[in-house]
């Protein structure tokens, strides 16, 4: 789409280019921002000229980018990067094609959208707000005066499509700590049309030291993140499931749906985790 009200551009090298005059708007990927008239905005300050590195492994986890485009991080969980290799017990990462999949995008805008727009976007089923709030993700955010501040990315978000960030914020980094990926998880979606935007979203995962996290996304207007020091008993997990408490109607389901939906996601999820562990489901 073309955005009609646009009279400047400029790309980023430094963080003082970061600074917005009246009317500047950050520009990532642009998958949404030129999808939809932006009338507010008069200029656009392009964040891939940054040069920020896309992925980095460290012994704490992963640092991925904000610029990091669906694209690279799906060939990153398939050993397809040069520059940056996974351990072999993130075993995690095998949800990374699984989110980036519920896109429902092609190669195309694969290529182009990345992960901080995804997050900033703040969608209910926004992919890689799934899969953050899965796996513990932090996003690292650049404020305006130089500081920056640390949030859980489920919550980040404010409702469907809102969040906190403020005005000149910029999210610089998702950060997803080493002990969510070396974890067992499961990630399960559903639609009411076979290729239909996600109605609910349900991931699992069993960490190292034996607790269980279970979030829902999509379904409920902000990620429900349920945290259990063992795998619930299934009356304990769909009871909390069923009781989130911003399940939301819409064209594209009720929230009776959603809810419903979401606690058998999750029952078909616990029982998975628990065959792979060796307990009775």
């Amino acid at each position: 789409m073309d955005l009609n009200t646009i009279t400047s551009f400029r790309r980023a090298t430094q963080r003082d280019d970061l600074a917005l005059a009246p009317g500047e708007i950050i520009l990532g990927g642009g998958t949404w921002l030129f999808g939809e008239p932006q009338n507010h905005a008069t200029g656009l300050v392009d964040l891939t000229t940054m040069g920020w590195p896309d992925l980095e492994v460290t012994d704490g986890g992963l640092t991925i980018g904000a610029t990091c485009t669906i694209a690279t991080l799906v060939a990153f969980a398939e050993g397809r990067t040069a520059d940056a290799a996974a351990p072999a017990d993130w075993s995690a990462i095998a949800l990374f094609p699984v989110a980036a999949n519920a896109l429902l995008a092609s190669f195309k805008i694969w290529n182009t959208a990345t992960v901080g727009g995804n997050v900033c976007r703040s969608f209910s089923a926004g992919a890689i707000v799934s899969l953050a709030s899965a796996l513990d993700g932090e996003a690292v955010i650049w404020t305006p005066d130089g500081d920056e501040r640390r949030t859980p990315v489920a919550e980040l978000m404010t409702g469907n499509g809102t969040n906190d960030l403020a005005r000149g914020e910029v999210v610089r980094a998702v950060e997803i700590p080493a002990h969510a990926l070396r974890s067992r998880a499961v990630m399960r979606k559903i639609a009411l049309a076979e290729l239909g935007r996600s109605g609910a979203v349900v991931t699992g995962r069993i960490d190292r030291d034996g607790s269980a996290v279970f979030s829902v996304t999509a379904a409920t207007l902000t990620p429900t993140v349920l945290r259990y020091p063992e795998l619930p008993a299934a009356a304990e997990l769909a009871a909390d499931v069923a009781g989130a408490a911003d399940f939301y109607t819409d064209p594209l389901g009720s929230a009776d749906w959603r809810r419903g939906v979401s606690v058998e996601l999750a029952e078909r999820i616990r029982a998975e985790l628990a065959a792979d562990s060796g307990e009775t489901a």
